[in-house]
């Protein structure tokens, strides 16, 4: 059965309908890993009382084969019919070919927020002293800023004619410049706002960061900025503001602060554990939220979803490295934790909470892929010995 949407929110049969998408180069390997984890965790947790049945829905490679098209009009719809779903990478080609499925999928969906959590899990390589002090999530505006796409190339004419118009405002553009527009509104800001706001309420987190350039882009991520703080006013006594705090303390109350993007990238390496919620445009986002990753072990092992008011699709955060193609090699771990993500929207939290604990038993005995084993000087497993693994502690689990 699917999905659908109650007076209170998702309402979720015990058998429930899933679609997924495998996704290019390594997808159907980790999708394949994935999947078994998922269903074992379920069967262990909930017996015959819950299960998922999966559908697989075409996109990228495979639907370019076969439909001509990297995004099926029937794939959008039945997604949009099931509400969620499990997708693994997809190529975006750079500089020509076809524009990002992603992020056409995002703006088709209205899936205005990206939502990924970067935790440090024992066992993992990283780069840092302190990794453990990492414990954020990022959320980032998803249908605005550079990547609603509006780009003219050099020497077109709709370059030289924006170039044209700004020369009226007195702003003189070298001419054969490309350009690029960077949309940001008070409708698209105050809902990604709204909804990191709840994310912290709702999650008990202790501070929302919000992180902008608007000390040279004042109209766009300055707005961004001031629009966010205007929406945590409604919250009542919920949130207070650093300038509020003074020096006092929080008083039980969610601290909501800024910095300047630049600043942020130090302040997640200096001071990790002084920031808990990240709000972003969607630029800033991208990069905050890979830079995090590095510190713990890399996008390899980092969960994402992209979420709108109804609709959320939980996916990799990372390429789908096509010389590693049906090799058997690639790390499952961003998709696996993508799926524990999708279990807990469900609520679903006893397989979620059993794959992530089993997960990091694993890797506390070092049973890793190879793009952390060459990191841990250890033998590196396959996808599928690695699920294996991951299988086995949970049945350890079981019988605790």
């Amino acid at each position: 059965m699917k999905i659908s949407v109650g007076a209170h929110g998702l309402v979720i049969p015990e058998v429930v309908d899933i679609p997924y998408i495998e996704g290019d180069g390594i997808g159907p390997d980790i999708t394949r890993a994935v999947k078994r984890v998922v269903d074992e965790a379920i069967d262990i947790s909930y017996g015959n009382e819950k299960r998922i049945v999966w559908t697989e829905l075409l996109a990228g490679e495979k639907a370019i084969s076969k439909f001509n098209t990297p995004l099926p009009d029937d794939t959008v719809k039945k997604l949009i019919e099931h509400v969620i779903a499990l997708k693994g990478p997809l190529t975006t080609p750079v500089g020509g070919g076809f524009r990002s499925v992603n992020i056409a999928l995002r703006q088709k969906m209205d899936l205005y927020a990206n939502v990924r959590p970067v935790k440090y899990y024992p066992g993992l390589p990283s780069p840092t002293k302190n990794p453990e002090k990492v414990d954020m999530v990022v959320i980032r505006e998803n249908t605005e800023d550079l990547y609603m796409g509006v780009e003219f190339p050099s020497n077109s004419k709709e370059a030289e004619m924006v170039i044209e118009l700004m020369g009226r405002f007195g702003y003189q553009i070298r001419r054969e410049s490309g350009i690029g527009i960077k949309p940001m509104s008070r409708f698209g800001t105050e809902r990604i706002a709204r909804m990191a706001l709840d994310y912290a309420i709702e999650n008990g987190r202790r501070n929302l960061t919000i992180m902008h350039k608007g000390n040279i882009m004042k109209y766009t991520e300055g707005a961004f900025k001031e629009w966010t703080y205007e929406v945590a006013k409604n919250y009542g006594d919920k949130f207070i503001t650093e300038t509020e705090m003074n020096g006092r303390n929080s008083a039980g109350r969610i601290v909501i602060k800024d910095r300047i993007a630049d600043n942020m990238f130090q302040q997640i390496l200096l001071r990790p554990e002084d920031y808990d919620v990240i709000l972003c445009p969607n630029l800033n986002g991208d990069y905050i939220s890979d830079a995090l990753a590095a510190q713990i072990g890399g996008i390899g092992v980092t969960p994402s979803a992209n979420i709108g008011d109804i609709h959320a699709v939980f996916e990799v955060a990372h390429g789908s490295a096509p010389k590693y193609a049906n090799l058997d090699v690639a790390d499952p771990s961003s998709l696996l934790l993508s799926a524990v993500m999708m279990l807990r929207h469900i609520k679903w939290n006893e397989p979620a909470d059993l794959i992530e604990k089993s997960f990091i038993s694993t890797l506390r005995e070092k049973q890793v892929p190879q793009d952390l084993a060459k990191h841990l000087g250890t033998r590196a497993l396959k996808t599928s010995e690695f699920a294996d693994s991951i299988v086995q502690h949970m049945g350890k689990r079981r019988l605790l």
